[in-house]
This record gives C-alpha cells, structure tokens and sequence, in this order.
C-alpha cells in the first residue's frame, strides 16, 4: 500500500481489506491527525447506510475497533461475512472490552472461540495463537497462558505481539524482572511503537518512580489505535503530577468517548478538572509577586516625621506588610500616635496602593495538639509497615509520597484534611485510602 491512505475509499470502496490494509492504517492513525479525522468520517458514512452487505460490515466493524468503538464492533461483525478478519477483530474488540473493566462474564470464552475460527479461516497463527493466550492470562490462567504461547513455536519469536504477551505473562507469573525486560526489549525492536510493550515498559518505570521514562512510554503507546486505557490513565496522571491539567483531562476524556461510564475516568476528571481550576494563571500570579515585593517595603525607606517613626519602631512595624496587617484601633493605641501620625501613615500607603488593615485577620485559636493513644504491640506492629502493603493506586502512591509519609502509621496520624493539601489528592484517592484502612480496622485521625 502507499504511504498515504485514502481512508474514505478503503472503507467505503470495494477493494483489498486485509490485514496489510488494516496494519498500514492504524500505523497512520497515530502519526498523522487527518487520518483519524477521515476514519471517523468514513465510519460515520457507513453506520448511517440503511442497508449494508456483510462485506461493508466487516470494514464497518474494524473502523469502530479502531476508534475504540468495541460494543459496536463486536454487535456489528456479529453481522459480517463470517470471515478471517471479522473474527479476529470481534476476538481483539472482546478483549479490549475486559481489559477496560467491562463485566461481562463470557467476554474471555467468547474472544478464545473467535480467534479459534479467525485462525481455522485462515488468519496468522502466531496472531491468534498470542490473542487466544492474552485471553487465558486475563481469565487468571497465566500458566495455562504461558503453555500455550510456547506451542507456538520458534516462527512466533517475529512477532512483536509474542514477546510482549511472553513479558506480560512473566510479570502476572513473578518472574525475575530480567526475564520481562528482555522479552519487552525484544518486542519493542520488532515494533517500536507496540502499544502492550511499552505500556509494560511504562508500568515498570512508574513503580520505580522514573517518571520521565514512564511518560515517555506511555505518551508513545497511546499515539497507536486503539489506544490503551491503563496507558491514558496512567499518562492522566502523570500529567497531573505537572501540574498538565489540559493533557490530564484530554486523557480521561479519550477513555471516556469509548467507555462513557469508565467510574475511575470520570472521577480523575472531575478531580483533575478541579484542580486546574485552582490553578492562577501567568498574570494573577505576577500581581501576587508584585504585591509580595510592596508588601516587603521597610517603612524606613518612606519619609516619615520623627514621632511617627519612633512609634511604629517601638510598635515593632518594619515593613508595609506589618502596617498593612495592624488595624487603625491598634496604631492609635500606641502612646504619642496622634491623628496628624495616622493620616501620615495612610498617605504613605496610599502611595503603593494599600490600606491600613486591609491584611489583618482575627486572632486564630491554637489547635489542639493531638495526643494518640499507646498503642498495643499489635498495632504498632502494623503501624511500622511500609505504606506500600495498601496496595494504592498510583495516583495516592504518589500523594503519599509527595508528603513524606512512609508507613502506615504515620498515614493514620494524618487528618483527611492533611491529605487534601496535597496536589493532585482529591475525594476519589481519600476515598481509596479510607477504604483499604477501614479493611485492617484502622481510620485517619479525625475520622
């Protein structure tokens, strides 16, 4: 096929659509934005035809596999010409749906019996084969995944898609983190934007705290179409850590066009959304350096009457920032501190734009200084665990870590308040930490 694809007439066309096609297409989607723009057109062309032949259902069906679209695939290729291609993409469409949380309980059968039937229609083997083993690991049979991927044999080993399912299954399997490094290197020379490997590759650097390689990985795996929702949600977040609201936002905005009620999607965008919303932009932020600068001013540099000084020194007043917070009651509680030494003082303001006062606040109650229990031995035993037996998402892991609380003991000794200060901490990742405490008896402090 030619560099360029014209995706309207491969969709809507009567010639080749196979596999070849299809690789070259998706290869396109995620390097050039006009592409994906002519593969909704087209599949928005095809979905309103009133009556199509099972030969359009076919390309109908990929169209929406690629846009992330699986319960339409999978309805539509229901319908197709019973063919190779349909039954690979209806088996591909099934499993992304499982791996997106849908739940389903014969997501994983039904996938297994499609790509049987691609592979007996004549589809790649190594293909199905690795499709048919990615069904058995999601099942929770990562063993009976790994037999299988080995049957294969040595002709699967040119694939991308073997050495990333062999790595995955390495991982689920606790294997020497050696062993998954070497299968996903040698997934991502096959293919360097495999979309499974390098979310993989992402994973692994996230939980060694490499950020930057990790949003690297990712920010690759999902330019590929389908893109992955473990991968935008994982970048989401990431994003955030940037303080990258926009890129945040538009990540869980892309999971949700294809999975509209994705729970864990639409609470990281409201809280996302929230937190941009705090954000000050360039300006608000240049009049706050601005005012702090004024507000740092010592009163000395102004000229001032003899008595005036002397009363604001004994006042212990240096700066326009001390005036700013004393209110006028207590200027004329000082001794000597006429009227004509008020005015003065305004003026003086008045000159940077402030105002006597404008800054004080009422005196604030000291707080209480929390006084916990001794606890028993066996609570300090599960107090000195690391935080990391909680198993958190990344999102609270990473919150947890920004405020330096290493252990669970430490975490209990926090307010929910205290967890909320943190950027990026919102309902959604309070609620998960109150939830695995609840589940070992234990609760933050004030809950």
């Amino acid at each position: 096929m030619p560099a360029t694809v014209d995706v309207r007439d491969l969709f809507t066309g009567t010639g080749s659509f196979g596999p070849t096609e299809i690789a070259t297409l998706i290869g396109l989607l995620g390097s050039d934005p006009a592409t994906h723009r002519d593969l909704r057109g087209a599949v928005k062309d095809l979905d309103g035809q009133e009556e199509r032949s099972p030969a359009s259902s076919v390309r109908l069906g990929v169209g929406q596999y690629l846009l992330g679209r699986w319960k339409d695939a999978v309805q539509t290729l229901k319908s197709a010409d019973g063919g190779a291609v349909a039954h690979y993409y209806q088996a591909r469409s099934l499993l992304a749906l499982a791996m997106a949380g849908d739940q389903s309980t014969d997501l994983l059968t039904r996938a297994t019996e499609a790509f049987a039937a691609a592979q007996k229609g004549g589809y790649d083997i190594t293909a199905c084969g690795v499709g048919a083993s990615e069904a058995k690991r999601l099942a929770g049979h990562s063993k009976e995944a790994e037999t299988s991927l080995a049957k294969l044999g040595p002709t699967a080993e040119s694939s991308a898609d073997f050495w990333a399912q062999k790595a995955t299954i390495a991982a689920d399997l606790g294997l020497p983190l050696a062993d998954t490094m070497v299968a996903l290197e040698k997934a991502l020379a096959l293919d360097p934007g495999h979309p499974a490997a390098l979310f993989a590759m992402g994973v692994i650097n996230d939980r060694v705290g490499n950020d930057d390689e990790a949003k690297a990985c990712y920010e690759r795996a999902v330019q590929r179409y389908p893109a992955s929702v473990g991968a935008l949600m994982n970048l989401g977040i990431l994003y955030e850590d940037r303080d990258d609201f926009v890129n945040a936002q538009q990540c869980y905005k892309r999971v949700l066009q294809v999975y509209p009620d994705h729970p864990r999607a639409r609470l990281f965008l409201k809280d996302s959304s929230a937190s941009g919303n705090l954000q000050l932009d360039d300006q608000d932020q240049k009049q706050r350096d601005r005012l702090d600068h004024v507000l740092a001013l010592p009163v000395s540099d102004f000229e001032l009457s003899v008595r005036s000084r002397n009363c604001l020194q004994k006042m212990g007043i240096a700066t326009l920032g001390d005036l700013a917070r004393t209110t006028e009651a207590e200027i004329l509680e000082s001794k000597n501190f006429g009227e004509t030494s008020l005015v003065e003082i305004k003026e003086m303001l008045a000159t940077k734009g402030l105002t006597l006062g404008q800054l004080a606040t009422a005196t604030a109650t000291e707080e209480p200084v929390f006084e916990p229990e001794a606890p028993s031995a066996d609570d300090q035993e599960i107090h000195s665990l690391p935080i990391t037996e909680l198993s958190l998402s990344v999102r609270a892991r990473k919150c947890t870590t920004k405020l330096g609380i290493g252990t669970i003991g430490e975490l209990i000794r926090r307010t929910a308040e205290d967890l909320m200060e943190c950027k990026n901490f919102g309902v959604t990742s309070l609620n998960e930490v109150r939830e695995k405490l609840t589940e070992r008896g234990l609760k933050l402090r004030g809950d």
